[in-house]
């Protein structure tokens, strides 16, 4: 990668998602130091004792009959609770007492803990409901790969979740209310897809339809595995169809109600340069993305300019590959010739998750190769279920319980087989899987000796960037021998750095859905619905998609450096030890983490 890839990214020590620090490899002992990393602990302990979902996704059972509470009062809460965090750290630690690794730390908590405060102005800035994370399709989704059933209890809890929806969607309808007042309300096409996602939950039986929900199909699957009677396992299914029918359904409906009146009253606007104070909160929303003091018209010519770049080196392969013709008819031969695609067909969609897989473990037998740490956890590989493969994204990944009782789950969507060419599955299997956000994750949450909060934390900009660096980084072992699949390779970067553009031109700029779309279409190879999904993403998630280019820039950068400064002494297995082995950071950090690994090589 050339040197003009080069970004200038000043980073504050703020800019923080989550709750996550760094580690150093020695630690000098520090009562101090002790006192802070007891008090972080003990303050994570809580959080995850406040959130019964977040208890689930960390294979906690403990309140696993609840969900959490999101109402404005639980929010007024979490606002108090972080005030009294910030001032306890004012007034409680001597921050001279503490080591190099617990001062970085206290600094980091305590830069989030002002961060969330101010955020909390833009609190109503999202949309409870939406085609990517809303309830109507989360819910579901979490009972079925979070909540696992090994014993009677954890079926009873089941039910108890079932019928604690109803409730939930209350809760949910009255933050929808609140938004509606603000002015902060998602697009008629949205909730299009929420209402999609709301009719298939409640379709099936016991409702109508023949064919069983996606609920009571998982509930009993997960129930007929149970080492209990017969007639205890037919309890259980009859007490779950009544929570389906008296709660699940109702809840289901009303929320349906609502949102037919939402989409009545309100028109089709995109981006949050609409809201009061849309530009400012964009603008904030970058910074804490991409970790980065990029305003969002310094995003935007960035990815003008790598879009160029990557176009020039997908018409070197196009050339090489002998295709007669434009750049852009490559992309047309590529988006309708059947040779690059799965047929759509449940063979089709086998033979696609089987193939990735291959990929998989293909490059986990070179993982030696590159890297010091690997991930213990295992991972598979799955087609997004039924009921949500419509409004889901293209591909995302599920990590694997810190416990080791679930792996890590990369889903890909063979809803439309004309989204997931061929020639992309090698660097998408990559980015999701390994050497991407499974291994990096799962290296994270592995770590010992680190506080709870490193390990479970990220920065998008880390994370994603990792991501999508994992992307090239096989390229240069000798993966991606096919023209073809090199070319897909440069393909998944070119959408990434679309989406500086779309994003930044949408929220920031006044395009509109229909002009996002377009510059895909004429931009990239990628299918139409491919496309519309992207731009609809952008508009629910404001910044999200900028952080992948931005990060793995800074990744290839600090790599390059590396090199150039070390030489011969240059080892990529330490490289990517620096990167992982401390789990997610700031970029800023990252840098630093690189710059002191090549003093100690030059000594």
């Amino acid at each position: 990668m050339s040197k003009n890839r080069t970004i200038a990214i000043l980073i504050p020590v703020f800019m923080i998602m989550l709750l996550v620090g760094s580690c150093g490899n020695t630690i000098e002992p520090s009562p101090e130091s002790d006192k802070l990393n007891a008090y972080l602990d003990k303050k994570f302990d809580e959080y995850v004792e406040r959130h019964p979902e977040y208890q689930t996704y960390l294979g906690i059972k403990k309140d696993y009959d609840r969900w959490d509470d999101i109402s404005p009062k639980a929010q007024d809460a979490e606002l108090e609770v972080n005030r009294q965090s910030l001032q306890w750290l004012v007034d409680s630690v001597s921050t001279d007492l503490l080591n190099e690794q617990a001062l970085l730390s206290y600094t980091l908590y305590k830069q989030k803990l002002e961060q969330r405060i101010a955020d909390h102005r833009y609190r109503l800035y999202n949309y409870p409901l939406n085609q990517m994370s809303g309830k109507q399709s989360g819910v579901p989704a979490f009972l079925i790969n979070m909540h696992k059933i090994t014993t009677k209890k954890d079926a009873e809890d089941y039910i108890k979740r079932l019928r604690a929806i109803r409730p939930l969607f209350d809760q949910l309808i009255d933050n929808l209310r609140e938004r509606e007042k603000a002015g902060v309300i998602a697009p008629n096409y949205v909730f299009g897809h929420v209402l999609n996602d709301s009719k298939n939950v409640i379709s099936g039986f016991p409702f109508a339809g023949e064919d069983s929900c996606a609920l009571f199909e998982d509930f009993h699957d997960k129930v007929m595995g149970l080492d209990v009677s017969l007639t205890e396992k037919d309890e259980l299914l009859n007490l779950s169809k009544a929570a389906l029918l008296e709660s699940v359904k109702p809840a289901y409906d009303k929320l349906i109600g609502l949102v037919n009146k939402l989409m009545a009253a309100h028109d089709e606007e995109d981006g949050v340069w609409r809201l009061e104070g849309g530009a400012a909160f964009y603008e904030n929303a970058l910074r804490r993305t991409t970790t980065t003091e990029m305003s969002a018209e310094e995003i935007h010519q960035l990815g003008l300019s790598e879009v160029n770049r990557i176009h020039e080196e997908m018409s070197i392969i196009k050339n090489n590959v002998r295709f007669k013709g434009s750049l852009k008819e490559f992309f047309v031969e590529l988006k309708e010739s059947d040779v690059y695609y799965y047929p759509q067909t449940e063979n089709g969609k086998k033979e696609y998750i089987k193939e990735a897989e291959n990929i998989i473990n293909a490059f986990k037998r070179r993982l030696d190769d590159l890297f010091i740490t690997k991930p213990k956890a295992d991972m598979n590989v799955k087609s997004v279920e039924a009921f949500r493969e419509k409004s889901a994204g293209k591909a995302f990944y599920q990590r694997a319980a810190p416990d080791g009782s679930r792996p890590g789950t990369y889903y890909a969507n063979t809803y439309r087989m004309r989204m997931m060419p061929k020639y992309q599955m090698e660097a998408l299997a990559y980015h999701e899987g390994i050497p991407g956000h499974h291994m990096q994750i799962s290296i994270a949450q592995e770590l010992k000796g680190l506080p709870k909060f490193r390990k479970y934390g990220g920065y998008t900009a880390y994370v994603e960037g990792w991501g999508l660096y994992s992307e090239y980084l096989p390229k240069e072992l000798g993966f991606y021998s096919d023209p073809y699949s090199d070319f897909g390779r440069l393909a998944m970067e070119l959408w990434r750095s679309c989406r500086l553009v779309v994003d930044t031109g949408i929220h920031a700029k006044k395009w509109t859905r229909e002009q996002g779309i377009e510059y895909y279409l004429e931009n990239t190879p990628n299918d139409e619905l491919d496309c519309i999904k992207m731009v609809e993403r952008h508009v629910v998630y404001p910044s999200q998609a900028t952080a992948y280019k931005i990060g793995m820039n800074k990744i290839i950068d600090l790599k390059d450096g590396a090199q150039e400064a070390l030489g011969e002494k240059f080892d990529i297995r330490e490289f990517h030890e620096t990167i992982l082995a401390r789990g997610a950071v700031p970029l800023n950090i990252l840098e630093k983490h690189v710059e002191e690994m090549i003093a100690d090589k030059l000594k």
